[in-house]
């Protein structure tokens, strides 16, 4: 509910501070005293479009700030949970725009764009007017209304749950699958890829071991001439050789009778340098004996290293690479697999979904069904009251092509109304007439104001072109509406503003400088002229003092 509402340095206001109630507030004036401007200037805090000209002459800024009570608005209290914007007390919007054109927007003191203002005041207020029925004209509003008003609420947010978790499956889904297509080229060189590593048989240290071996085939002639080299000085010269030259020494120094102590060393080491060299010659002549010479292995050892080379320049990497790339590719191939599964899981989560929209798809439809006739009736008697004895209206249940989940359900919920006898049934959105289209939606908020999520309704000058007995219907009704929640009500009929709770009289002061518009509140007997000078002018009578008095007393009755 609207409690309170600051204006500042806006068109003609300069300062105004009102405290708002429950109940019907009427507000009245003198034709251009500026009644609807408080209006205006709520619907900039609400969201609306503002420009230079919303500031009032002579002024930097206006500025306009809004305080509500959300007590009874769990879609508005969830709504600034969602953004975190959320506070203890009052919800309090407020906008301010400069003489140079800019706007800004703050929720609880909180700057946020002004679509955020826009959003969240959908849920605070409905405002009416001759030329704006905002909600009303949304066939959005007609579903949330059929909904109230046969206590669907609940069922209809699990209907746009499930269909939003479904097309949010769908969404992951598209992505998996441009994923997986995208990949499929991937995959099939990746198995290429594999399998020309597999058939290679790689062996982890199998390069650094080939490389060896080839180096050495390459030097073959040049090793084995030096092995055979070393090995004819060590022990098969004819000529002279190590060994036989350790060996005459040892039988030099063993032939003598009294050798002494001092050269038992250097026998012993001679001894060992013979020994030494014969072990030598014996690695030597066996490296010989084994050393491969054969061309054709050599030819399939340079085979398997070309091999080797040309799949590691292939891939880029150093040919040392190969085996942990082979590795590297098997696990790309199993995780491109798990994509596989991942998308059958999505799509079987995604049929459960469907199936759970559905059931309750389709319970909210029979209920819709059921209550439409009921809500049509009950506004065409309303209408009625309200002067237009042969409009009716028809909730019409359009069935929504495909059979994909949608979160409004299976059907579109669609308010048609006709004004006048031969006239077909038409979208309420393209009525002619301003003061019929007033009046039908008057009808419609009466009868769901009940069960409306939104509890401050605001009606600008709807009585237009009303008069005589509709006009005290219409006051009526609104009187209805404010005792279950908040009306403010703009108003030129006597008949509607006895009707009020409250009362709201917007005046002009003047002075040689400036105009200011002011709005006060009026007491019981400021009433009752206010009442007559609507009934008969500004030359007040005892006639027309005593209807206005009749008039409240009545109304307050």
């Amino acid at each position: 509910m609207l409690v309170h509402l600051a204006i500042h340095h806006y068109a003609t206001i300069e300062h105004l501070d009102l405290e708002l109630q429950r109940g019907m507030s009427v507000i009245t004036g003198e034709t251009g005293a500026g009644k609807s401007i408080m209006v205006d200037a709520l619907g900039l805090a609400l969201g609306d479009r503002a420009d230079s000209s919303a500031v009032r002459p002579g002024s930097e800024r206006a500025e306009i700030l809004a305080s509500f009570e959300l007590g009874q608005l769990p879609e508005a209290v969830q709504w600034l949970a969602e953004h975190d914007l959320q506070r203890e007390a009052l919800c309090i919007l407020r906008r301010v725009i400069t003489a140079e054109g800019r706007s800004r927007a703050y929720i609880n003191g909180i700057p946020c764009p002004q679509t955020d203002l826009k959003s969240l005041g959908s849920l605070l207020i409905d405002i009416h007017s001759q030329h704006e029925h905002q909600s009303l004209l949304k066939t959005d509003t007609h579903r949330r209304l059929l909904d109230e008003y046969c206590g669907a609420q609940a069922l209809a947010e699990q209907v746009r749950h499930s269909a939003q978790q479904w097309q949010q499956l769908g969404r992951q889904l598209e992505q998996l699958q441009r994923s997986v297509e995208a990949q499929q080229a991937r995959q099939q060189l990746l198995h290429y890829q594999h399998e020309e590593l597999e058939q290679l048989a790689l062996i982890e240290g199998e390069v650094e071991q080939l490389e060896q071996e080839h180096r050495q085939l390459a030097d073959a002639g040049q090793l084995l001439g030096a092995c055979r080299q070393v090995l004819d000085l060590c022990v098969d010269n004819e000529a002279g050789n190590v060994r036989s030259a350790l060996m005459s020494s040892l039988h030099k120094l063993s032939s003598l009778s009294n050798r002494p102590k001092m050269l038992e060393e250097a026998f012993n080491l001679l001894s060992s340098a013979q020994i030494q060299v014969d072990e030598a010659a014996s690695e030597l002549q066996r490296f010989i004996d084994h050393f491969n010479l054969d061309p054709e292995h050599q030819q399939r050892l340079e085979s398997r290293l070309n091999a080797l080379y040309s799949l590691a320049r292939k891939h880029r990497v150093p040919p040392t690479e190969l085996p942990a790339l082979q590795q590297r590719l098997a696990a790309e191939l199993d995780s491109a697999s798990g994509q596989g599964e991942r998308m059958a899981d999505l799509e079987q989560q995604r049929e459960a979904l469907a199936t759970r929209y559905r059931q309750h798809a389709s319970a909210l439809s029979q209920q819709r069904q059921q209550a439409a006739q009921g809500l049509a009736s009950a506004v065409e008697r309303e209408i009625h009251r309200l002067g237009m004895p042969n409009g009716r209206l028809d909730v019409q249940l359009m069935p929504l092509e495909g059979d994909q989940p949608h979160p409004q359900g299976q059907e579109q919920v669609s308010f048609l109304v006709s004004a006048n006898p031969g006239q077909p049934l038409r979208p309420l959105a393209k009525v002619a007439s301003g003061g019929e289209l007033s009046r039908i939606s008057l009808a419609i908020q009466v009868i769901t104001a009940q069960t409306s999520s939104i509890p401050t309704l605001i009606f600008d000058e709807v009585d237009v072109g009303i008069g005589g007995p509709t006009a005290e219907v219409v006051g009526q009704l609104l009187r209805r509406l404010g005792e279950r929640g908040q009306v403010l009500t703009v108003t030129h009929l006597p008949q509607v503003a006895a009707q009020g709770h409250q009362h709201l009289y917007v005046h002009k002061a003047s002075d040689a400088h400036e105009t200011r518009t002011c709005i006060r509140h009026l007491e019981t007997q400021q009433r009752v002229k206010e009442v007559a000078r609507m009934l008969g002018g500004t030359r007040l009578t005892e006639e027309s003092l005593a209807h206005a008095q009749a008039m409240l007393e009545a109304a307050q009755g």
